[in-house]
C-alpha cells in the first residue's frame, strides 16, 4: 500500500517562508507524477503544484513563490514556499501518481496544515 506522508506545515505571518516535505513508502511499481494540492475552507482541492519527470507545472497564484523539486532515490516531493500570502492558508496535500505499466493510482496523504497571518 502506497504511503504518502507529508511533514513541514505550520502557522508563519506574511512573507515568510516553509518547506514541506512528502515522503512515498510502500512504493513497488514506479512513480509517474508528484504533486502539492490546496483545500481551504469551503473552497475545492486544486492543484498548487506537480512535477513529472522533469517538468513543473505551477498554479498562476504561486508562480515565482514556490518551488517544487523531487528526490527520486528517496521517493520524496517538497515544497518550498516563500513570499508566503494569507490567502495561501489552507490544508495541503501531497499527491503519487503510480504507473503500473498498465494503469495509473493516485495515493493522497493526510494533509498538513498552512497557516499565514498578516
Amino acid at each position: 500500500q502506497v504511503r504518502p506522508v507529508e511533514s513541514g506545515g505550520g502557522s508563519v505571518q506574511a512573507g515568510g517562508s516553509l518547506r514541506l516535505s512528502c515522503a512515498a513508502s510502500g512504493i513497488i511499481f514506479s512513480i509517474n507524477g508528484m504533486g502539492w494540492y490546496c483545500q481551504a475552507p469551503g473552497k475545492q482541492r486544486a492543484l498548487v503544484a506537480r512535477i513529472t519527470g522533469g517538468i513543473t507545472d505551477y498554479a498562476d497564484s504561486v508562480k515565482g513563490r514556490f518551488t517544487i523539486s523531487r528526490d527520486n532515490a528517496k521517493n520524496t516531493v517538497y515544497l518550498q514556499m516563500t513570499s508566503l500570502k494569507t490567502e495561501d492558508t489552507a490544508v495541503y496535500y501531497c499527491n503519487v501518481q503510480v504507473w503500473t505499466g498498465v494503469m495509473s493510482y493516485d495515493y493522497w496523504g493526510q494533509g498538513t496544515q498552512v497557516t499565514v497571518s498578516s
